[in-house]
């Protein structure tokens, strides 16, 4: 019976692996700027190879056509070619002001649809942000944060225990937050007697139930992952979806024209209540505390360390909620891309205008004073490189940098690797 058993694993697992294999895509475009590290100086010109290959094998006499653009902007050179040997160099062009420079190339292959990316960055390190700074910036948060300290945090813990491990006990947290609301999360703490550094991770955008970040606990740091929409993180997913779908559909643009109703008041102010309650853990060893989270968390990573000095070091993948008026100065902004379609009066295109000064992360990279971390690619378009570049240029903190120019909205695994091994000597150097 047991060789029987493993006889059927076996096949189980090689099928699999060949469902795998033969589900993969067979035709790709790919798209290899002829610079190294997809960077050239002003005026330098750019040329991408294209090639198109089916199983690995060049396709002869294949059609495609391309367009050419500024990071997020339309169009500004489109063509049609025939590939004789399934290959060919594209001159894309130059810049003569720091920026990003994207090809896309499309094919038709038996009916199906094909595209290949790729984007060089012209002295992406130069680039200069749409945003200003207000006079009352730093007024406004630091007399949000007094009124929010005021509220009482009200913490309620509830071990679940299904999700503990001999090493790690887990909980879903929830305290109290500005505006009468609450903020609810996954903590998960090492069982062994000790005092340890702690971690945040802030969330990305959507409405998503959350399972905590249990591999740092593991590992002798106190997690805590927290959900910024006032709800349990631990319904089911139906629940989630459903929200989405309705109730938070568009809460990324809720109330930009008044400064103090924009949805993300009371989110940047939930994260610096997160550290308020890691302080109250008895475990905490009472210093070491770091920050991370990619997309809108890393707006949220940038934001919590700006306005609280007890972050020691932080993790920043793509961050969101970068330069947001660039659009009306023809310049990528990063999402939610609030101006990309403009269908405001001008009166109230200008206050909203106004008030995403108040919220844009770069003001706040302007403020960061600790040693971060920070890695995107050049391909994304959802927090697009030029977006990203304008609030990496405003940090004057120590930065470790990792870009992987052929990534869109998404790390690899060495980029996560690297990642955490900054964040764990950052904890524990200490």
């Amino acid at each position: 019976m047991h060789k029987h058993l493993l006889f059927v694993l076996f096949i189980v697992c090689s099928n699999l692996l060949v469902c795998g294999q033969t589900g993969s895509q067979s035709v790709k475009i790919s798209v290899i700027p002829n610079s190294s590290n997809w960077e050239y100086k002003l005026g330098e010109k750019a040329k991408f190879d294209v090639v198109v290959t089916k199983d690995g094998i060049s396709i002869k006499d294949v059609a495609i056509r391309y367009e050419i653009s500024h990071d997020m902007m339309p169009p500004h050179k489109k063509g049609e070619k025939i590939l004789k040997d399934g290959r060919s160099t594209l001159d894309i062009g130059t810049m003569k002001t720091p920026g990003f420079l994207r090809c896309i190339v499309y094919a038709t292959i038996e009916g199906k649809s094909y595209k290949g990316v790729a984007t060089a960055g012209f002295e992406p390190q130069a680039i200069k942000t749409t945003t200003k700074m207000p006079k009352d910036f730093l007024e406004f948060w630091d007399q949000a944060k007094a009124e929010n300290a005021k509220i009482p945090l009200n913490p309620s813990l509830r071990l679940l225990e299904n999700r503990c491990t001999e090493k790690v006990n887990v909980y879903e947290l929830c305290f109290q937050n500005y505006g009468n609301t609450r903020i609810y999360g996954i903590l998960c703490v090492p069982k062994a007697p000790g005092k340890y550094p702690a971690l945040l991770r802030v969330p990305g955008a959507g409405v998503w139930p959350f399972a905590g970040q249990m591999a740092y606990a593991e590992n002798g740091v106190i997690s805590l992952e927290i959900g910024i929409h006032g709800i349990p993180v631990t319904m089911d997913s139906s629940v989630y979806r459903d929200l989405a779908k309705t109730a938070l559909a568009n809460y990324k643009y809720f109330n930009w024209d008044d400064r103090d109703m924009v949805y993300f008041k009371r989110v940047y102010l939930g994260c610096v209540r997160a550290v308020d309650y890691i302080f109250t853990l008895e475990q905490f060893d009472g210093k070491n505390i770091g920050v991370q989270g990619g997309s809108q968390g890393g707006a949220l990573s940038i934001v919590t360390a700006a306005l609280d000095s007890r972050i020691k070091a932080l993790i920043v993948f793509y961050p969101a909620l970068c330069n947001l008026t660039g659009y009306l100065h023809k310049q990528a902004a990063g999402w939610p891309h609030l101006f990309m379609r403009i269908t405001d009066p001008p009166c109230v295109l200008k206050q909203k205008a106004k008030t995403t000064e108040y919220y844009d992360v770069v003001n706040f990279a302007r403020l960061i004073k600790v040693p971060g971390f920070y890695s995107s690619g050049f391909n994304d378009r959802v927090c697009p490189p030029t977006s990203t570049f304008s609030a990496y240029n405003e940090i004057t903190a120590p930065k470790t940098f990792l870009f992987v120019p052929e990534t869109e909205h998404y790390y690899k695994p060495e980029q996560k690797s690297k990642a955490i091994d900054f964040m764990m000597k950052a904890l524990k150097d200490n």
